[in-house]
């Protein structure tokens, strides 16, 4: 009998899906696996039984990685799953920067009681007029699931798009609309666009680069988006574009003292995967990856170690380890086995930069002794008997 403990609400969409043999606890000792949200888990003591954490979304900020990577806890995230609610967002707040909607709506409200309204209104508007987005240049840093799918839609809007990722994935590319014209470096789409939206990571080379520098070779009059991480834009240097008129508006899904209520910012209360729909996917999909993995041993979608899937064992037993990736290891478990008399009927061994996962298909089970043996090779952080 598996345990997993919630940290957060989860859909039940997703928690259904455990079967007969997974229980519910409250208690983190307990637990071999664990569902969070936005539950800040960095100072909190991981117990040795911890197997897995997966996390319901793309993010994972508020895990420690690495302390779970030194202790055998593979971290799973849902990348893709949330990500229609955050492209249909994304639209959204492009056409509240390109028209402004929010400041004639506010305008009906401070005029409600007026029995001449729709006359007042009539002369009002023009005060509210914006431009549409069709024919400008939409710029996408990070061409993701999310980028792409907005990437998609803005040509469907009539829109010139600009896609700019050194690291686009194969799956990406083929899901890409091939009139998106690909930009060779970011200044491409600094210096081209009148609308410019980030999809990346929030990692240390990606931190603030939407800076002064990077503002100064934009379009006069620029839309910047923010639906990715708040940290990825210097938003004093923002504000200071908008009083220059550089940056006409500002649409961040981050609230925060430096932008709330500032002239040309429209900020969300970050409700890009806030919908029913994406709660539910994000769910489904962190239940799935947890159980594949408690199960079977799979890792799919991990932020700290490497995809590796064997499906379902057939054989006697299957062995998963955990180790630094350094050289020699692969010889030592094998050695171990041989010594033994034990057979290995299928075996796969995938790093990710300073760790790496083996798993061992064995036609005989593994006794005690030999898990012992295998624990104590340097290097090793965790051995699991999966069969």
């Amino acid at each position: 009998m598996f345990k997993y403990l919630c940290l957060n609400p989860i859909s039940k969409v997703g928690t259904e899906k455990f079967s007969k043999d997974y229980a519910q606890t409250e208690s983190i000792a307990e637990a071999d696996g664990i569902l969070v949200r936005s539950a800040a888990m960095h100072d909190m003591e991981l117990p040795d039984n911890l197997l897995a954490v997966a996390r319901a979304g793309a993010g994972v900020n508020n895990i420690p990685l690495d302390k779970c990577a030194e202790k055998g806890i593979v971290v799973f995230n849902t990348p893709g799953a949330n990500a229609n609610g955050v492209k249909e967002l994304v639209i959204a707040g492009m056409l509240l920067a390109s028209r402004d909607v929010i400041g004639g709506i506010e305008w009906v409200i401070e005029n409600q009681d007026k029995e001449d309204i729709a006359k007042a209104a009539e002369k009002a508007k023009k005060n509210f007029a914006g431009t549409e987005v069709r024919d400008k240049k939409l710029g996408i840093i990070g061409l993701g699931a999310i980028g792409v799918k907005v990437a998609n839609v803005a040509k469907y809007l009539g829109m010139e798009v600009y896609g700019y990722d050194p690291y686009v994935s194969v799956d990406a590319a083929w899901n890409l609309n091939r009139d998106v014209k690909h930009a060779l470096n970011v200044d491409e789409i600094y210096e081209n666009c009148d609308i410019i939206t980030i999809h990346v990571p929030l990692v240390d080379a990606t931190k603030g680069m939407i800076n002064k520098e990077a503002i100064e070779k934009m379009k006069d009059g620029v839309i910047l988006l923010n639906f990715a991480r708040d940290l990825l834009v210097d938003e004093k240097a923002v504000l200071d574009g908008i009083t220059a008129g550089k940056v006409r508006k500002y649409v961040s899904d981050f609230p925060n003292p430096v932008t709330a209520g500032k002239e040309g910012c429209i900020v969300i209360p970050h409700l890009g995967a806030s919908t029913e729909e994406s709660e539910d996917n994000c769910a489904k999909m962190a239940v799935e990856e947890l159980m594949d993995y408690l199960e079977n041993g799979n890792i799919i979608n991990s932020v700290n170690y490497p995809k590796c899937d064997m499906g379902i064992c057939t054989q006697a037993g299957r062995v998963a380890i955990f180790h630094k990736n350094i050289a020699n290891m692969i010889t030592k478990f094998t050695a171990c086995f041989g010594d033994n008399g034990i057979n290995i009927s299928d075996m796969t061994n995938k790093s990710k930069g300073e760790v790496a996962y083996t798993m061992l298909d064995i036609e005989t089970p593994a006794s005690e002794d030999i898990i012992q043996t295998l624990s104590s090779i340097p290097g090793v952080f965790r051995v699991r008997v999966i069969k």
